[in-house]
């Protein structure tokens, strides 16, 4: 007996050794997604575009040596569950690094534990003003704030055509909507324009009809949509059920044309939507190679095209998380967070680099992004 639990615990002991020289040879970055529950399809698209990161990093020998490996936690849309999903990357799975965590509550959620235990994270999506004003050191975003994106629509609300005069708002109730209607808010009465009626929707909320039959009352004649593409496809049907006459525009670049094309049919015609992203005309982007190669990997493994408007997000996240480490010299969250702030990374939605935002000391990365606006029109994706 005493010789078989030797023998048990010698083999124990190869096992941790073997475990942890295999640790050693990767480099982990933690992915805290909504892979299931109300936004479970952009998640997706944003892991996937990840795992597409992950590929072309390893296929070119990884990084350090090493090869990159994503550690990836389901947030399940739920701000708790987000936070029990970092705290599992940080402390169990010891990544030196995270991505995430798409939704701004989501994000908003997670960043106490940044700090808690000193782990940057680069966020790939959420728009809120908060995430990059409240004094985390650790926060690196690459995706515009609610701020910026209104500012760069206002510099194209001239292609409007009638122009802009009363505008409505409908949006998620949660950081992501609010601070998006705040902003475009803000930006459309700097220029003049009436703001008419302000509905919030819950995200889970499927019947809209009360917040659309307010907002028809209102005489606007353009309605601003924030929220996640599953609600945006029922507003739109919606929409066009009480023959809403107002021109609707998403904010947020979290819309996918193709697929409010293919759920909501001639509903969707003749909605505008704010990208960060345009996958039908790659030629315009900053970097035409990289979003062209993006998009011939992303349809080479047979993913819905529909997602490549969130998919980027995932692999322009960790494109710059690898640049970091590469600069780091090695895979420590203090290290990759020095590095961050001279991160310079060719991305398919331009080129990425970090300027600061929030206190003094304490200031987070902010990256500008590009913004697109295409339009549906009979059932394709154009550029207006």
């Amino acid at each position: 007996m005493v010789k078989k639990n030797a023998f048990a615990t010698v083999a124990t002991m190869a096992l941790m050794v073997s475990g942890g020289a295999m640790a050693q040879d990767t480099v982990k970055i933690g992915v805290n997604q909504p892979l299931t529950g109300a936004v479970a399809a952009s998640g997706n698209y944003v892991t996937n575009g990840a795992r597409i990161a992950e590929e072309v990093l390893n296929a070119k020998g990884g990084v350090l040596g090493k090869k990159v490996a994503l550690v990836i936690e389901d947030n399940k849309s739920n701000p708790k569950e987000a936070v029990a999903a970092a705290e599992k990357l940080i402390v169990r799975d010891k990544v030196p690094v995270m991505m995430g965590a798409w939704s701004s509550t989501l994000t908003l959620a997670v960043m106490p534990k940044l700090v808690e235990y000193s782990v940057p994270m680069v966020v790939e999506t959420s728009s809120s003003g908060k995430i990059t004003t409240s004094g985390n050191p650790w926060v690196f975003r690459i995706a515009p704030t609610s701020a910026m994106e209104a500012k760069a629509f206002g510099e194209k609300m001239d292609q409007f055509s009638p122009p802009i005069k009363k505008a409505d708002f409908l949006a998620v109730n949660n950081d992501f909507g609010r601070g998006a209607s705040d902003e475009f808010r803000k930006m459309l009465e700097g220029k003049g324009i009436k703001v008419g009626v302000v509905e919030t929707m819950a995200p889970e909320a499927t019947d809209l009809s009360a917040q659309l039959a307010n907002i028809k009352q209102s005489g606007g004649d353009t309605l601003f949509v924030t929220t996640g593409v599953e609600q945006i496809t029922l507003v739109l049907k919606q929409a066009a059920e009480q023959r809403l006459p107002q021109r609707i525009i998403t904010t947020g670049g979290s819309s996918s044309p193709d697929q409010l094309v293919a759920q909501a049919g001639e509903a969707a015609n003749n909605s505008y939507h704010i990208l960060f992203f345009a996958p039908w005309f790659p030629d315009k982007a900053t970097n035409p190679d990289v979003a062209k190669a993006f998009v011939d990997a992303w349809k080479q493994k047979g993913y819905d095209f529909a997602g490549l408007t969130e998919g980027f997000r995932g692999y322009d996240g960790i494109m710059t998380i690898a640049e970091a480490v590469k600069g780091a010299g090695k895979a420590e969250p203090q290290a990759i967070r020095d590095a961050l702030w001279t991160t310079k990374v060719s991305g398919v939605n331009g080129n990425i680099a970090f300027t600061k935002e929030g206190p003094s000391g304490k200031e987070s990365g902010q990256n500008q992004p590009n913004i697109y606006i295409v339009q549906v029109k009979d059932g394709k994706v154009t550029l207006p």
